[in-house]
């Protein structure tokens, strides 16, 4: 048989070669590194044979399939570990995630933080021990007898709900034998650097009616530099946590008597009215009209937009005068209805509609965050209604929109193209001009974009942004959607060239998101420290003693009447007291008055990362942080880790 490798080089074999073979024969870094191979596109074991001509490519950690692998075995260890350590312990699901893996098990006993490292210790001695990872197959009945023996009652209903054609494979590794499709490590002791972080619960399956198992998360890598640069990650975002700067920061709270709605605080509402003011300043420019429409509407509604059929589960829903009304969980069918309501010529497209709109979603408690996941939201919507001849050009202005945008706030990002779900609306041949619109638009852009199959809305395909902030995490936030399904379902139209009746296009697009997630994110980004015309609390004034409270009114008021946001620390505590004051709120700017200021009309600035700046005239101080503010300039953020 004939094995091409990636390459591009072709060498033969006898039928039944294992891949581990192959590795040891090339030798060099691949007899070290590689984890699996990828034959014919699809994962496998190293010790897979090999029986016909395919092409071969290692796998390494540095691949994501790699990582996956190696992941995915070290959650086998770590089952394996709890196996030894607690008797009687059953076994959940093990899968790898991004960064890492988890393992949920069902005990009778609760595990607390001192287990995970007595589960390390047996981690590292399963490692130490080598043990072959060994593929088996058995038969359907074979494998519930097999799993119903060792009393692991997950496996089995696993098992039963498997498809009657699917191979049922199992791995092996010492005594611990787990229900698995692979592929893995070709041992233990191939699993190097790992960690176990933290205890969560899980509902079996995702789902509320079935048992709560106790969730074991894990992560693990080839190298120890690079474990310890990823816990040191961690222990950066702990920092950054927004549910606990928003509380230091006295921006919002969330209350058991509203689960999920989230309470905005005078301060954190400062951020979220100049966050509007900006989205409606670039919107203006950009040639939006804004809307707003109402919250409640009838079911009526609801079913012709396809949200009853498709989003029922997800919405909330009342009674007015006998009849069924919902809570909108999405803006777009309030804005269809405004289109509506006059008749539109080629000559009035496209036009843009854009809204502040207040949502609601069902979202399961458990999967409550913060204002990162929550029920009541605000997204920055807008809907474009163009002719179809208009849909590259919109799309490509909705980019260059969303682009300016995000670099204000100092962020990178990278794109998905997600394609038809399974629940859809529309015919195939529909979804597919949408989709090939969009794709256009990203390769004459020359955008690098990864293709998400299945993810798009049920009603058309979407560009999502991804974006990366300062400490190396994603959030997606902005989406592009474009839609030839609503327009059918409005009855929409407009007049064209001929006289006649035509269905407009529409984009359904977002920048922020939703204002809540997108206020979360900026919070972590800047690790509270915001940038001065984001800051809820842009200047302090502190007079250093008693003598100096009424020159510090002064100050105070001049710079609020320029329309600064400034407070005065007249607390008769020390200075340096009060500068520490200042710094934990992240204020930028720290004015510090005593008798020498008060006497030459100046004013001694501390700047919130670059320390003492010296005296400065208060009227000059002022016109160099307007223009700052006019800016929207930001202070270079901390290196990326």
């Amino acid at each position: 048989m004939r094995i091409k490798l990636v390459d591009g080089s072709e060498r033969t074999y006898e039928c039944g070669t294992r891949v581990d073979n192959i590795v040891d024969e090339l030798g060099g870094r691949w007899k070290k590194e590689a984890v699996a191979a990828l034959v014919n596109g699809v994962v496998r074991d190293l010790s897979s044979e090999l029986k016909e001509d395919v092409q071969l490519r290692l796998l390494t950690f540095e691949d994501g399939e790699g990582a996956e692998v190696y992941r995915h075995t070290s959650s086998h260890v770590l089952a394996q570990a709890v196996k030894r350590l607690f008797p009687g312990v059953k076994l959940g699901i093990g899968p790898a995630i991004r960064d890492g893996y988890y393992y949920d098990f069902d005990y009778k006993e609760s595990f607390v933080p001192a287990d995970l490292e007595k589960i390390e210790a047996e981690m590292a001695k399963i490692i130490k021990e080598d043990l072959p990872l060994e593929r088996f197959e058995l038969g359907r009945e074979e494998a519930v007898n097999f799993f119903g023996k060792l009393g692991e009652d997950y496996k089995v209903e696993l098992i039963c709900d498997l498809p009657e054609d699917v191979t049922i494979s199992c791995y092996r590794a010492g005594e611990f034998v787990d229900l698995c499709a692979g592929p893995h490590l070709p041992s233990t002791s191939r699993v190097k650097a790992f960690k176990l972080l933290n205890l969560a619960g899980a509902y079996w399956r995702g789902s509320e009616k079935n048992p709560m198992l106790q969730r074991i998360y894990g992560t693990s890598f080839s190298k120890k530099s690079a474990l310890d640069e990823h816990l040191h990650r961690l222990e950066e975002a702990k920092k950054r946590d927004h549910r606990k700067l928003g509380r230091e920061l006295d921006l919002f709270s969330v209350h058991d008597e509203g689960p999920g709605f989230p309470f905005y605080h005078p301060r954190g509402m400062v951020i979220r009215n100049e966050l509007e003011k900006f989205w409606r300043e670039e919107h203006q420019q950009a040639g939006y009209e804004e809307i707003r429409t109402p919250i409640i509407l009838n079911r009526v509604l609801w079913e012709r937009s396809g949200h009853w059929d498709h989003y029922k589960e997800n919405m909330y829903f009342t009674k007015i005068d006998e009849q069924d009304f919902a809570v909108k969980p999405m803006n777009c069918p309030g804005s269809m209805l405004i289109y509506k309501t006059k008749v539109h010529s080629y000559r009035d497209l496209p036009v843009r509609l854009g809204e502040l709109g207040l949502v609601h979603r069902h979202e399961m408690s458990g999967t409550l965050h913060g204002m990162m996941r929550v029920r009541a939201f605000t997204q920055d919507d807008a809907h474009i209604f163009m002719v179809p001849s208009q849909i590259k050009v919109e799309v490509a202005r909705v980019i260059e929109l969303t682009d300016r945008i995000y670099s204000m706030f100092g962020f990178d990002y990278h794109v998905e193209l997600s394609t038809r779900p399974e629940k859809a609306m529309g015919s195939a041949e529909m979804w597919e001009i949408a989709t090939s619109a969009l794709k256009d638009v990203l390769d004459e852009r020359s955008m690098t974009y990864v293709i998400n199959e299945g993810d798009g809305a049920f009603y058309g395909p979407k560009i999502d942004f991804h974006l990366r902030d300062s400490i190396g995490r994603t959030w997606q936030c902005g989406t592009i959607q474009l839609d030839f399904q609503m327009p059918e379902k409005f009855d929409l139209f407009y007049v064209g060239e001929d006289g006649q009746k035509h269905r407009p296009a529409v984009i359904h697009r977002v920048v922020y998101g939703s204002m809540e997630r997108f206020f979360a994110v900026l919070i972590e980004h800047f690790a509270g420290a915001f940038p001065l015309w984001l800051a809820p609390l842009q200047v302090m004034v502190l007079p250093i003693t008693d003598r100096q409270h009424q020159y510090a009114l002064r100050v105070l008021a001049e710079l609020r009447n320029a329309g600064i946001r400034a407070e005065s620390d007249a607390r008769n505590e020390k200075v340096g007291f009060k500068i520490r004051e200042a710094q934990l709120l992240k204020v930028p700017y720290m004015l510090v008055v005593g008798d020498k200021e008060e006497a030459s009309g100046e004013v001694a600035v501390r700047e919130r990362a670059a320390g003492d700046k010296g005296l400065i005239k208060l009227d000059e101080f002022i016109n160099s942080i307007l223009s700052e503010i006019a800016a929207k300039r930001q202070l270079p953020l901390p290196q990326r880790v």
